[in-house]
C-alpha cells in the first residue's frame, strides 16, 4: 500500500511525463498547445483527461447549467459523429446524463481504457 505522499508523487510524475509526451503535438492549426489544460473557447465545454489505478479517461465534456443549451451542443456533437469517429479511428461512447457525482450531471463523449493503471509505469507514454 502506498502512503497519499508516494501516490501523490507517482500522480504528478506521471502528468509531468504525460505533458512532455503531448507538447510536440501541435494543435489542429498547427499551433503550440497545452493539451492538459486545452482551451475550447466556449464556456463550460471542456476536453477531460483522468488516470488513476482503475483506468484511463479522455472525453469531451458538456456541463453547462443549462441543460437546453447542453443538449444542443451534444446534438451538434452527433451531426459530427461518423467525422470524429473517423479521425480518432475508434468509437467513442455518447452519453448524456453522465454523472459526475451529486447533483453533477453532464453530457459527455468519452473513451475509457480501464486495463491501464497510474501506478504501473509500463502504462505510460
Amino acid at each position: 500500500m502506498r502512503s497519499k505522499a508516494e501516490s501523490s508523487r507517482i500522480r504528478q510524475k506521471f502528468w509531468t511525463t504525460f505533458g512532455q509526451y503531448m507538447r510536440p503535438i501541435p494543435s489542429a492549426d498547427g499551433l503550440k498547445v497545452n493539451w492538459l489544460n486545452y482551451k475550447t473557447g466556449h464556456r463550460k465545454l471542456f476536453f477531460r483527461m483522468d488516470a488513476d489505478r482503475s483506468g484511463a479517461f479522455i472525453g469531451i465534456v458538456m456541463a453547462m447549467k443549462d441543460r437546453a443549451l447542453q443538449a444542443l451542443y451534444f446534438e451538434q456533437f452527433e451531426i459530427l459523429k461518423t467525422a470524429l469517429h473517423t479521425q480518432l479511428g475508434e468509437e467513442w461512447c455518447w452519453e448524456t446524463h453522465y454523472s459526475l457525482g451529486p447533483g453533477q450531471q453532464v453530457h459527455t463523449i468519452y473513451r475509457r481504457q480501464a486495463e491501464l493503471n497510474i501506478y504501473r509505469e509500463s502504462d505510460w507514454p
